[in-house]
């Protein structure tokens, strides 16, 4: 074990000094390196050297809960039991779930343009739903801008991580996080909490039936979602994989989509480079080729 970890956090008047950690458990380079090796082999997440604190502090709880004391012990009875339940909370801790109601704002209007006078069922697959805050903005924007035909509508959304989709479907937010929109969109499409709930906000049930929510991860080899879409959102998740598996994806959705749908990228995203499937449309857009 190294010094550092053996060590408790220096503490003067209740304030521990940056740079020592306290740590009751020791995670070995080598159970890092295996830890990125079964994270990548699940759900594709390519985990950078810079995540190992991120590793320790998600996964000790993992290990505390089951009276632990040593990584490799933990991944040793993952390993034995491919089909085991705890594969779930191991990739639920070492999923990123990072959004926000309208995140990217260009997209939305993007949508809305795209959707106002196509004819029949609208179908949009938000491939990385999390908590559920983007595909609820994107069924509020399919709600305005179709009006009557709203119910000609649906979202499909997907995530991987299972506690997230838990929340997603629950659709109960703190209040501030609602705030940022205008106040038109918060009455028509929100509740506000009272009692035991005060400081909370829920989506009314008319919208939270626009959204179908599933568990689905992208690296498996069937996708229990059905197309084609007319859009497909697949945002800030592609820069967790690495560059083959970005264009096994890509090539995959291909397919799944309406000749003229849309695939919307993160703003940190580039596709052009990765597949031929897609060719760029507008600022984080992209097209099937």
């Amino acid at each position: 074990m190294n010094e550092l970890a053996q060590r408790p956090a220096s503490t003067i008047n209740g304030w521990s000094s940056y740079g020592t950690v306290d740590r009751d458990l020791e995670l070995t380079d080598t159970d890092f390196h295996r830890i990125r090796e079964l994270i990548h082999k699940r759900a594709g997440i390519v985990l950078a050297e810079h995540k190992r604190e991120m590793v320790y502090s998600r996964l000790a709880r993992r290990l505390r809960h089951y009276g632990l004391t040593q990584f490799s012990e933990y991944l040793a009875r993952l390993e034995r039991r491919p089909d085991a339940k705890e594969w779930e909370a191991f990739t639920n801790a070492l999923t990123t779930n990072l959004t926000a109601f309208f995140r990217e704002s260009h997209h939305f209007p993007q949508l809305a343009d795209h959707v106002r006078d196509r004819h029949g069922p609208i179908r949009i697959w938000c491939s990385a739903a999390s908590t559920g805050e983007e595909p609820y903005s994107i069924a509020i924007t399919l709600a305005e801008t179709l009006g009557t035909r709203t119910a000609d509508a649906k979202v499909t959304a997907t995530d991987i991580d299972t506690e997230a989709l838990a929340k997603a479907r629950a659709g109960i937010y703190p209040i501030e996080q609602v705030h940022k929109m205008d106040e038109a969109r918060i009455k028509r499409f929100f509740q506000r909490g009272t009692g035991g709930q005060a400081g909370m906000a829920r989506v009314r049930p008319e919208l939270r039936a626009m959204v179908d929510f599933q568990e689905l991860n992208l690296l498996a080899s069937g996708w229990p979602v059905k197309g084609p879409f007319d859009a497909i959102f697949c945002r800030n998740i592609m820069i967790y994989f690495d560059k083959k598996t970005q264009a096994r994806i890509l090539e995959r959705f291909a397919p799944m989509m309406k000749p003229d749908g849309l695939l919307f990228a993160g703003h940190s995203e580039n596709f052009t480079y990765i597949s031929q499937a897609f060719r760029l449309r507008g600022q984080t857009v992209y097209t099937v080729a």
